[in-house]
């Protein structure tokens, strides 16, 4: 018996030991950031310039480990360059979204008129639309920038809204919310650097001079000898950031919509150069014999051949009589099906998430089924309403702060101003996908006919033209509201009592069973 309960523990003991886990080791992967978020900003920023020599330099600089085997960080071996052609396609994607943007807002919405008044001679004075167009196209390529409010009376009578893009500003943050937002601006004198940072805050406006790295006084530089540290309410901040998305690398910062899009930039000029260096590889090339080479009418020496407008090979001749001297044509074959699926694929990955193909005006008729299409035109919407989210929630912070900074000027009190920032509705490129899927949706019956007229037209009709357009709708198919047909509620002498306003039935008493007047009853028989 014991040598059973032994064996018991044992297992026991055995299945314990089973069980067992032990800790993993601590291990640290070590990654080390080739650049902080001014780099990036900047590099985002040479992209968007859309300039190939631009591009190439900075590439070619770059300190990433990955980059040194990028197309445009590639070096063509000599005897063998190949040109690199830049597509543009990073600028054309925040070209066309800001387009869309800016052709939709509509004008601000002020319920006092004297705030109204108030901004449109601010929005007058700052001209800005204009600044708005470049904030929002830099926003989108760069990740963030900043409103500055100031006040120079010997400019303006009107605060002064100046646009930072972000890697000319440093955002401040306390428990995630603003504290502070330091904007940059560089002096050159000579070849020495001086880089004025203003420290705007909730209540203050500080000035600081740097030389490289040192602290120096504002009086070194002529444009910074007025400067002085400024106090107001501190319920107020002159600075207002506007960013789209946020940043996965650098927190409290924004995201650019190139953010992981721009090796698929670097591979869609690839495949496009590639395209282009074959074509120009596969002209058309002739073999001419030596005696019938092309020569100087003049000098009567040979015309050498130019590789890209007078192509030719000096070929074998024979001026012996009879003999055949044959100028010879070579036709290389390009593999055209190949390089376009190439090019729509990298195409596609690079426009995936941001924006539709139709959006830009390229033609997707031949790349995808109809279902597909029809996928890819909701990413520009998608893409459009975080926009306008953004917008809405910063534009009017910035028209407060802008009618505020006027009172702090003449010495008025503040006051909360209440805007709003409205766009028009989004016109789909494809007017005739909505059809459909709406025809498809009444169809199954999961949608009205009220639905499915806001579907199609949005703001882009008022309420009364879209009544009407339901009206018609309702009457053409039969659909049209009826008037219930009347009850006739009495018979003769006897009428039914169906109550009042006040739902009493106002029942009489006494009511004869006979009914006077009508043939057949006991009345008339008598």
């Amino acid at each position: 018996m014991r040598w059973t309960q032994k064996l018991s523990e044992t297992i026991k003991h055995s299945i314990r030991s089973w069980l067992n886990v032990i800790p993993a080791s601590p291990y640290a992967i070590q990654i080390n950031e080739t650049m902080d978020f001014e780099m990036a900003a900047i590099r985002n920023k040479i992209w968007y310039s859309a300039d190939a020599n631009k591009i190439e330099q900075m590439c070619q600089q770059m300190p990433e480990y990955a980059d040194k085997y990028k197309f445009w960080s590639s070096r063509s071996t000599p005897g063998m360059e190949m040109r690199k052609i830049h597509t543009g396609l990073p600028a054309l994607i925040v070209r066309t979204l800001n387009s869309i943007i800016v052709s939709g807002m509509e004008d601000f919405e002020f319920p006092n008129t004297k705030q109204e008044q108030l901004w449109e001679e601010i929005k007058k004075d700052n001209k800005f639309r204009k600044k708005f167009e470049k904030s929002l196209k830099e926003t989108l390529a760069v990740g963030d920038g900043a409103y500055k409010i100031s006040v120079d009376t010997e400019l303006s009578q009107y605060p002064i809204l100046e646009w930072y893009s972000g890697e000319r500003i440093e955002i401040i943050l306390n428990r995630g919310r603003l504290k502070e937002i330091v904007f940059k601006k560089a002096y050159m004198r000579g070849s020495q650097q001086y880089v004025l940072n203003e420290h705007y805050g909730y209540g203050y406006i500080i000035p600081r001079l740097y030389k490289g790295e040192t602290e120096v006084p504002l009086t070194a530089l002529e444009e910074t000898a007025n400067m002085q540290p400024v106090t107001f309410d501190n319920s107020v901040i002159l600075a207002v950031p506007l960013q789209i998305y946020e940043s996965s690398q650098f927190e409290g910062r924004g995201g650019s919509i190139f953010d992981g899009k721009l090796d698929s930039f670097d591979a869609f000029d690839e495949c496009w150069s590639q395209w282009m260096d074959a074509l120009r590889a596969g002209r058309a090339k002739t073999y001419i014999p030596d005696c019938l080479l092309p020569r100087d009418p003049e000098s009567g020496a040979i015309i050498r051949p130019n590789p890209f407008d007078n192509r030719y090979f000096a070929a074998e001749g024979d001026l012996r009589e009879g003999q055949k001297n044959v100028i010879n044509t070579d036709q290389p074959e390009i593999p055209y099906d190949s390089y376009t699926a190439a090019y729509c694929t990298a195409l596609d990955i690079c426009l995936q998430g941001i924006i539709s193909p139709s959006t830009l005006g390229i033609d997707v008729k031949k790349l995808d089924n109809a279902d597909a299409q029809r996928e890819k035109e909701k990413t520009t919407l998608y893409t459009r309403n975080a926009i306008i989210d953004a917008l809405q929630e910063t534009l009017p912070e910035l028209v407060n702060v802008a009618i505020n900074a006027y009172h702090i000027l003449h010495n008025e009190s503040l006051e909360d101003v209440e805007v709003n920032v409205k766009f028009k509705e989004y016109a789909n490129p494809s007017f005739e996908s909505q059809v459909e899927t709406v025809v498809k949706a009444r169809q199954g019956g999961i949608m009205s006919i009220e639905q499915s007229v806001e579907e199609l037209y949005g703001d882009s009709l008022d309420e009364h033209c879209k009544n009407e357009e339901i009206e018609r709708l309702k009457q053409e198919q039969g659909l049209a509201d009826l008037e219930e047909p009347g009850v006739n509620l009495s018979a003769g002498d006897f009428s039914m009592n169906v109550g009042d306003e006040n739902g009493s039935t106002g029942r009489e008493k006494n009511i004869s069973d006979g009914q006077k007047g009508i043939s057949g009853s006991s009345a008339s028989s008598k």
